[in-house]
């Protein structure tokens, strides 16, 4: 569904908010403090905003007696009526763009086909890379699009996504192009964009070829134009291993880049020690990852990414997410939307893991808010993830007038409204 679009008044005031989510710290939070009611504001508050950015939160009463003779065009005072709002979700880990159908995947899983089963039997990330090399930017630009428009709707105001579905220059290239396309389109969610060439070996090289082509030749003109500002590899038995990882992430740092990981989706590689070893920004899938490598990790100051959608999609357990809130180790959730998890909405995401690993709603929403915003920031340099004077002016109005109910309504957006970069989208029509 397309929102209805109210546009950018030189100011916006949201009266009469039910309790605000506003989680408004300086660093990411972890422990039991992800879970502190601290993070809550009162019903009864206001929101101003100016251009894209908010600049106040004050009582509403006060706020009606100063603005109320000034509703026109410059002033857009929208009446909230006591629904709750919290933070613009972050999407800290998709794959956005591509084209093809790999559904038919599905019942291969469950005749007890593995992963790499799949690719051999032309199923997999090579059967993506076929399809998407097939259409233009124009027609990826078009698709990827209305699936950012989705996420929006589902609360999405700012998504990372990565390349990896080209497995060449020219292919990777085009899909990061496509990306730039999405991130200068000022009705979809704003877009941090990361190069994943190293996401599968293509069938016309071996794994040491691949590697010093993307050494020799795909980092440096993805440096030079500039359109990734970070690179991630999959490093997975039977992908990318970790000598190769660390060759080319160290060829990636030496651009500038900032660095990225998937790890141990399937088994513990050992990712995670090298994760720790090069102090990645965020180590995702994470899935087997060790007790001892998580410690390092954390401690490295790595954040770990999980991606609940994942194992909710190949029918896999659930990692053990509330002992990283004992253990006080940062972590963030995120959709990993790609052929084979087609999943758009970070409430559902949180959904799995509040009502199916007991992991608390507000401790959820921090993962999907905060503590995403220091890995993948907003492309304007303001805070993003919080509802706080300063930040940018990303938040949703649920249509509930109780916060958790950001998670509890899988199959369906809790969303009535949002406001991306001081836009007002309003669903309720």
């Amino acid at each position: 569904m397309i929102p209805h679009l109210l546009g950018v008044f030189m100011r916006t005031v949201l009266i009469n908010c039910g309790p605000i989510v506003h989680v408004d710290s300086n660093e990411p939070i972890v422990g039991h403090d992800m879970e502190d009611e601290k993070w809550l504001l009162p019903k009864g508050k206001a929101i101003i905003i100016h251009g894209n950015e908010i600049t106040a939160i004050r009582n509403s009463d006060e706020t009606l007696d100063d603005y109320e003779s000034h509703n026109s065009a410059e002033v857009k005072i929208i009446d909230i009526d006591g629904k709750a709002i919290i933070p613009g979700l972050i999407d800290s880990h998709t794959h956005m763009v591509w084209g093809g159908d790999r559904s038919r995947e599905v019942r291969w899983k469950q005749q007890g086909h593995t992963y790499s089963d799949i690719a051999k039997m032309g199923g997999g990330i090579a059967s993506t890379v076929n399809s998407t090399k097939s259409l233009s930017q124009t027609e990826l630009f078009d698709i990827s699009k209305h699936r950012l428009l989705k996420s929006l709707r589902n609360g999405t105001t700012h998504v990372e996504t990565k390349s990896g579905y080209g497995l060449d220059t020219r292919s990777e290239i085009k899909l990061l192009k496509v990306a730039k396309m999405l991130a200068d389109d000022y009705m979809t969610p704003s877009v941090d964009s990361t190069w994943l060439g190293a996401h599968a070996v293509p069938d016309n090289h071996t794994l040491k070829s691949y590697t010093e082509e993307i050494i020799s030749d795909q980092l440096p003109l993805v440096a030079e134009t500039k359109l990734a500002r970070s690179a991630d590899v999959f490093c997975e038995p039977g992908w990318f291993g970790i000598d190769e990882y660390e060759q080319i992430l160290n060829s990636a740092k030496s651009y500038g880049m900032n660095l990225r990981m998937h790890i141990d989706e399937f088994s513990d590689g050992g990712g995670g020690e090298l994760a720790a070893e090069l102090k990645v920004d965020t180590a995702d899938h994470s899935h087997y990852t060790s007790k001892e490598n998580r410690t390092k990790m954390s401690q490295a100051g790595v954040n770990t990414g999980f991606l609940p959608g994942t194992p909710y999609s190949m029918g896999s357990n659930w990692p053990d997410f509330n002992s990283m809130i004992e253990n006080k180790h940062l972590w963030t959730i995120a959709t990993d939307f790609n052929p084979n998890n087609q999943i758009l909405s970070l409430p559902f995401v949180a959904s799995c893991i509040v009502q199916r690993c007991g992991v608390d709603p507000l401790a959820a929403l921090v993962a999907s808010t905060i503590n995403p915003s220091f890995t993948t920031p907003h492309p304007s340099g303001k805070r993003h993830g919080v509802i706080s004077p300063g930040a940018v002016a990303n938040l949703n109005i649920l249509s509930s007038p109780h916060w958790e109910s950001w998670c509890l309504t899988p199959g369906d957006s809790p969303v009535s409204a949002n406001i991306l970069n001081g836009k007002y989208n309003n669903y309720e029509y």
